[in-house]
């Protein structure tokens, strides 16, 4: 009897030890590549990535160098991305449902070729990417030196080095690039002796490429039986011609005739990057449905899009994270150096530089997505707004869903939580609600996720000689801009509500902007605060709520500094305001704070030294405030 215990106890111990041998995961490895693949690195990344699930790995390390990367050989999946180009994408760097993983490049440079996203990140948890530089071989934007105009026959010549090789197809030019091509398309001058945005490009750019058509027959009576997005890709030349031509002098010297603005000036740089919804194919980061992201000691010198774009991601952390231009080209980024969409938790921007990208340093927004369909007591039928936006999952269950109805406030009138969000298509979703829709419900009522928006720190960053603005931040959370440089086209910071165009939802509160300092913003041409607040709304209604503005130096060379609209408790105290004299005055009658539907706005302890004939102009909103 006892010997037949022992065997049962023997048999037993043997059988846990099997179940427990086969539940245990293999050691995660780190991973070395060496030169031996720098040629394309492309097929052996793919394929050790793809291998992760059976052979874990905890970090990828690259013996220091330079490594090539062609699409040919790389993963390929079809993405929606927001304020992008959709469709089908290849990377080296699938980086799909991982955990803890780090990828060193240990002071490499990955140079890629065509078409690619360097780093798909989707689903994961806890990722590090660092030590490493990013470049395209060649751009996804082309530059002309102006070397002649005549402003009299409205043309202007190019000079174009053979960096940027081209074919002329019945009068349009079209850039030709490794698996790419462009046409001149949007475009902005460049000043090569600041290497920055050329003084009053508005003047002069975006060069007139279209008009409306001169014949067309009974497009009125089109009818749409629901909405229709006159500017998405497939219908935005609807109705609209080519209204330049370009001429080849002889090779690499184009004249371009039929330009409505100004003729651009002898001497600047025109960077030119296609049309305007085709030329966003390739950011160097795309982060979705992630949770933990770090970027630290990266260096984007160029990307056909966005440095990162992250959507419905939290806690993201970039460090030393750069944007700068390489090769002598004046750009960096075709668009923005960093945008954010939907994401929660923490955003931290800190020790970074976004130079000479195409728009602006970061956008933190969140989205609004409109009620074409109230289905039932429980049930809305949604639309995306712009066509950039298509598949937007605005967000997961349990998250709190605001009601919003602008006309009447920029605020929740009513607060629900998701139960589940049915995806029926791109455009359009279904979303189910754990709480009883109110009776006043409306079709044509915005809703947004409560939940998916962070805290943010931008702090000790350097932002300049770029395309648009610096910082555009939609956030009703904390918001900290601390000890920043700032130079731009355009505003230095924009905080605004975006709700017909791009669909950008947030309302800005409890924004703390310290200790930055602002030289020349606004030399783009536009007549709008180094600093604005606004919305895309003719109404009243407050938006904005508990912003302090202290301890900053603004040295401008034009006078409009402040721009308040729909605000209730600003606080501008202990800021110095002088005048550079950097560039001749554009608005020289302009005040230098202007406030609109406004309420609580306070002017403490500030030094003015500049040229405005008025310091403040305000509406009857607050018809006695003083500066001082």
């Amino acid at each position: 009897m006892l010997k037949n215990k022992t065997i049962v106890i023997l048999l037993v111990s043997i059988l846990v030890s099997i179940s427990c041998s086969s539940n245990t995961l293999p050691e995660k490895e780190i991973v070395e590549f060496t030169l031996e693949i720098a040629k394309d690195a492309t097929p052996a990344v793919v394929s050790r990535i793809l291998q992760a699930d059976k052979k874990p790995i905890s970090e990828i390390r690259f013996e220091k160098g330079t490594y090539h990367f062609y699409p040919d050989k790389g993963y390929e999946k079809f993405c929606y991305i927001s304020n992008h180009g959709d469709g089908m994408v290849n990377t080296p760097f699938p980086i799909l449902n991982k955990e803890n993983l780090t990828i060193d490049g240990q002071g490499s440079l990955f140079i890629f070729h065509g078409v690619i996203i360097p780093f798909l990140i989707e689903g994961s948890t806890n990722i590090n990417v660092k030590n490493v530089s990013i470049d395209w071989y060649q751009s996804f934007h082309s530059e002309g030196l102006i070397v002649a105009n005549n402003i009299e026959n409205k043309t202007f010549d190019m000079e174009i080095s053979k960096e940027y090789p081209y074919d002329i197809r019945n009068g349009e030019i079209f850039f030709i690039k490794e698996y790419y091509q462009h046409t001149l398309g949007q475009s902005i001058l460049f000043d090569p002796k600041r290497k920055g945005i050329s003084f009053n490009t508005e003047k002069y750019t975006s060069i007139t490429t279209k008009s409306k058509t001169s014949t067309t027959f009974n497009l009125d009576n089109i009818v749409y039986k629901y909405e229709y997005d006159k500017r998405d890709v497939g219908n935005k030349n609807i109705g609209v011609e080519r209204r330049v031509r370009a001429e080849e002098l002889k090779p690499g010297l184009i004249r371009v005739h039929g330009h409505k603005k100004k003729i651009p000036p002898v001497g600047n740089i025109l960077s030119m990057k296609g049309e305007q919804g085709l030329n966003r194919v390739a950011p160097a980061f795309r982060v979705t449905h992630t949770k933990g992201f770090k970027g630290t000691n990266v260096t984007i010198h160029h990307a056909g899009g966005m440095g990162i774009i992250a959507e419905n991601s939290e806690d993201l952390l970039l460090d030393n994270f750069n944007v700068i231009p390489s090769q002598g080209r004046m750009v960096s980024t075709t668009a923005d150096a960093t945008h954010f969409v939907g994401c929660r938790g923490k955003i931290i921007l800190t020790n970074c530089t976004f130079q000479n990208q195409l728009d602006d340093a970061s956008n933190i927004h969140g989205s609004y997505q409109k009620i074409v369909d109230v289905l039932d007591d429980y049930r809305i039928g949604v639309r995306m707004g712009h066509h950039q936006q298509k598949a937007f999952v605005i967000g997961r269950p349990n998250d709190n869903l605001g009601l919003v109805r602008l006309s009447n406030s920029f605020f929740p009138y009513k607060q629900l939580t998701i139960k589940d969000i049915e995806y029926i298509n791109n455009r359009y979703q279904i979303i189910t609600l754990n709480e009883k829709l109110p009776n006043d419900i409306k079709k044509g009522d915005l809703i947004e996720n409560l939940d998916a928006y962070p805290e943010v720190i931008v702090k000790n960053c350097k932002i300049g000689n770029n395309r648009a603005r610096g910082l555009l931040i939609s956030n009703p959370k904390n918001t900290l801009i601390e000890n920043n440089f700032f130079n731009t086209e355009m505003e230095a910071l924009l905080i605004p509500v975006e709700s017909s165009h791009w669909y950008e939802s947030g309302n800005a509160a409890n924004v703390v902007i310290r200790g930055n300092t602002f030289q020349d913003c606004q030399h783009g041409g536009k007549n709008r605060g180094v600093i604005r607040f606004n919305t895309d709304d003719d109404n009243k209604n407050i938006a904005f709520k508990n912003i302090e503005i202290t301890n900053n130096i603004f040295n401008q060379f034009d006078n409009l500094i402040l721009q308040v609209t729909n605000t209730n408790g600003l606080v501008f105290k202990e800021n110095t305001i002088t005048n550079s004299g950097t560039f001749p005055q554009l608005y020289p009658e302009s005040p230098a704070i202007k406030i609109e539907d406004s309420k609580n706005i306070k002017f403490e302890n500030n030094t003015y030294k500049g040229k405005a004939p008025n310091l403040i102009e305000a509406d009857e909103s607050m018809p006695d405030i003083t500066f001082q």
